[in-house]
């Protein structure tokens, strides 16, 4: 007889229920010991083979039943290896099949057979089979919202793909590309099969999975057991890097993690681009590695190893002109850029799980690449066309965030295409050839609408002045996409692209050349327009207002407000070097460093009283800002006071964040009754223990000279005409050039009170009007029948 115990009860049990109860026991045990551990999933499908993994709790058999219906009818066998204890993961690769083939397949290990479900083998590379795939990144688990993963999987991709295309999600997905951070740590063995094979195991029973390493795998021999990927990389180094072609298509794993980060990686790279430019099936490329170059919601995992990927890529795009792809994560967030000069497009596709770096959530920066990025969970659609015009179509489809749920919402998209039609070259409009302009008014470059014959829409513009012909010496050169979405705003919204707000940057006295390109969203260029020259006439300012703006003389004449405000001498207390002379400012100190610094220098401008108050004064302000290593952000602006030193008006900061001296140079209206201008200074540290915030020959100059404005005219056929006046203020005659593209034009000059003093014809492209008659005041140049108030005058 036995006594048992369970609990808080006895129980005495005769000697053959003893044996029952053990036996049940060991039966139960046996059964848990032969589960799945991790369902069968697809790798490494190709047209003519197909490669399933799974793993168990125990059991060493691994095979693959398999045939062209549910009632199989082959076998297929593999090999074996220790998980964790006892588990075996399980690879079998079943060959002899045929290619763009849908065949059915059921995994045995002992006792335990998972359920019938199917797969599609691959289309052969000169099939020009279309195909879709997905791309998603940084799924590791988030221990507050652990259930991202899952819901990307199976509320994100599968009900998407079957209510957009159809529920065969096997015929519907070639493949799924994943660039690093499976899990969120790869030496914890549990996680793999809970975090990620279990979430993802109704998506990729279907469609094959090719992952590359992120930091997170912490390059766990683990990855290498579950993971067969195709064995071309370099010897060594097998599975760190491969490449696999799929159609028309070549992906291309890398590992951007320390140690691998290898010129062997660039090379191989750089040979199996070179393969791909001479293979006559390959329209495409796409590569995947986790970490990003430019990250624009978290700058610090920025790699200038990928920075070395990406010129290669977009090199081989530029001589082959096949399209390239980069996708990459590490960064919790969505982003989308394209390179300037290439047909070469980067996205981070994260996140699929990982905790999102939300805007305003660490130190960002707005790089000019980058034209949307999205603090959302979600995954990246990519829909590729074969045939005798090969494109491709990506999407990002959003589930939104912890704040705004989404349900698969399409928030971007970009089409490119292989063989692009690029825009027609433009015309540029204004400055015309030969124009003579005042280079402290602002100037807004003009050129033609923008036209596309293959019906792309306008992707971009870029804008060139030079004070020469081949614009080797560029001192203007701004690159403008049709979107910017930044903090969710589109900062480019309204801008069409036509035109260019120079500003005020150009010199007095010198001639100048200008040219535009327009860029379809295809990124295709067009041919430069053809370059126009312009000159500028003399631009008198006042001296620099502003008292030892470059701490030669330590920090005099400013006054320190929060932090440290430094003058510091070449590499005191290892700061910059001076821009010029021996000192610099350092805003918040390095010496005595701070989080933050201001300091500030007040200015009397009441000797410009008259013209400031009736609106005709101008601040020219700016100077030379550094910082040590793109962290720490020094920053400028001005503040308007009036007698009574109350602000009145202030400019937006301006700053840059480059270890390369680089001069600000930026205008202002000077608003009426100000008295007083206030030069602040701002340091902000982002990173370090030092604020490495520097600043050097601020200047602050004063501008009376009264800007003309633009007059937009209709006469018929005539579209646009630029109108400009000088010298202003004016006492005997003035000079009115205008660009008359058709026929003359009547003009007429009135006072204040709206009554007509003066009336002439524009005849020619510069006509003198004088003036000598009138009385002193302000007067309007009107152009008769333009819907405009005119151009404002000042008789002295």
């Amino acid at each position: 007889m036995k006594i048992c115990i369970f609990g808080a009860n006895y129980y005495i049990l005769s000697r053959m229920q003893t044996h029952l109860l053990f036996f049940l026991l060991g039966f139960s045990y046996f059964l848990q010991a032969q589960s799945l551990v991790v369902k069968p999933f697809m790798q490494d499908v190709e047209p003519t083979s197909a490669r399933i993994s799974w793993e168990t709790s125990t059991g060493t058999e691994s095979t693959v039943n398999w045939g062209l219906t549910n009632a199989l009818g082959s076998t297929a066998s593999g090999s074996v290896m220790n998980g964790l204890g006892t588990s075996q993961i399980h690879h079998v690769q079943v060959t002899g099949l045929q290619p763009n083939t849908r065949y059915y397949y059921e995994c045995k290990t002992d006792g335990i057979t998972s359920t019938i479900t199917d797969f599609i083998t691959a289309p052969l590379p000169a099939s020009e089979q279309s195909f879709k795939l997905v791309a998603m990144s940084d799924m590791q688990q988030d221990s507050g919202n652990p259930t991202i993963f899952d819901e990307i999987c199976n509320d994100g991709i599968i009900p998407y793909i079957s209510a957009n295309y159809s529920s065969n999600i096997a015929k519907e997905l070639a493949f799924v590309m994943i660039p690093g951070d499976l899990v969120d740590n790869g030496a914890d063995y549990s996680q793999w099969a809970n975090t990620f094979f279990n979430p993802s195991e109704n998506l990729f029973k279907n469609v094959p999975v090719y992952p590359v390493l992120g930091n997170h795998e912490v390059n766990t021999p683990t990855y290498f057991k579950y993971f067969v990927l195709p064995d071309n990389g370099t010897t060594g180094f097998l599975e760190h890097w491969w490449y696999k072609d799929y159609a028309n298509m070549r992906i291309i794993g890398l590992d951007s993690n320390p140690g691998y980060t290898l010129q062997a990686q660039l090379d191989w790279l750089q040979s199996v681009l070179d393969d791909a430019a001479n293979n006559a099936n390959i329209d495409f490329v796409f590569a995947q590695l986790h970490h990003p170059h430019h990250s624009e919601l978290w700058p610090a995992g920025n790699l200038s190893y990928t920075g070395d990927v990406i010129t290669k890529l977009e090199t081989f795009s530029t001589q082959t002109g096949k399209p390239s792809l980069h996708f990459y994560g590490h960064t919790h967030a969505y982003s989308r850029g394209q390179s300037q000069n290439h047909v070469h497009a980067m996205v981070n596709v994260a996140s699929a799980g990982g905790n999102i770096d939300y805007w305003n959530e660490f130190a960002q920066i707005d790089y000019p690449e980058h034209t949307v990025s999205q603090d959302d969970y979600g995954f990246v659609l990519v829909e590729v066309e074969g045939g005798a015009n090969p494109q491709f179509l990506l999407k990002r489809i959003s589930r939104g965030n912890v704040n705004v749920p989404l349900n698969n919402v399409l928030r971007d998209s970009f089409l490119i295409k292989r063989y692009n039609v690029s825009p027609t070259q433009p015309n540029g409009i204004f400055p015309a050839q030969n124009d003579i302009l005042n280079p402290n008014c602002p100037i807004i470059l003009q050129a033609n609408a923008y036209t596309d014959s293959d019906g792309d829409a306008h992707g971009a513009s870029q804008w060139q002045i030079a004070t020469d012909l081949i614009f080797s010496n560029l001192v203007y050169d701004k690159w403008r996409q049709y979107q910017n979405w930044w903090d969710n705003v589109d900062l480019q919204a309204n801008d069409d692209l036509t035109n260019e707000d120079v500003g005020v940057s150009l010199s007095a006295n010198t001639n100048y050349f200008w040219r535009v390109r327009y860029r379809d969203q295809s990124l295709g260029w067009s041919e430069w327009s053809d370059a126009k020259s312009f000159s500028t006439t003399n631009a008198p300012l006042s001296a620099n207002l502003l008292l030892n703006g470059g701490a030669e003389d330590s920090t005099n004449y400013w006054i320190q407000d929060a932090g440290s405000f430094e003058a510091l001498s070449s590499g005191q207390c290892a700061s910059n070097n001076a821009y010029q002379g021996t000192h610099l400012f350092a805003v918040g100190g390095v010496c005595n460093d701070n989080a933050y610094g201001e300091g500030h220098q007040d200015v009397d401008i009441s000797g410009y009283a008259i013209a400031i108050d009736v609106g005709n004064a101008k601040a020219k302000f700016g100077g030379y800002v550094s910082d040590y290593q793109g962290d720490d952000l020094p920053e400028f602006r001005l503040d308007f006071l009036s007698a009574n030193g109350t602000i009145i008006g202030n400019t937006p900061k301006y700053g840059n964040q480059d270890n390369a001296w680089t001069l600000l140079n930026q205008n202002a209206e000077i608003p009426p009754l100000c008295r007083q201008i206030r030069f602040v200074l701002t340091g902000t540290r982002n990173a370090g223990n030092d604020n490495d915030s520097y600043f050097d020959e601020m200047f602050l100059k004063i501008d009376t000279t009264e800007c003309t404005q633009s007059v937009s005219i209709d006469y018929g056929q005539l579209i646009e005409s630029q109108i400009s006046v000088f010298p202003t203020p004016a006492s005997e005659e003035l000079t009115i050039i205008y660009k008359n593209f058709h026929q003359s034009i009547e003009y007429q000059m009135v006072d204040v009170s709206g009554k007509i003093v003066l009336t002439g014809e524009l005849t020619g492209k510069r006509t003198k009007a004088n003036i000598a008659s009138l009385s002193k005041g302000h007067y309007f140049l009107q152009i008769k029948g333009a819907n405009s108030k005119g151009i404002s005058i000042l008789k002295e």
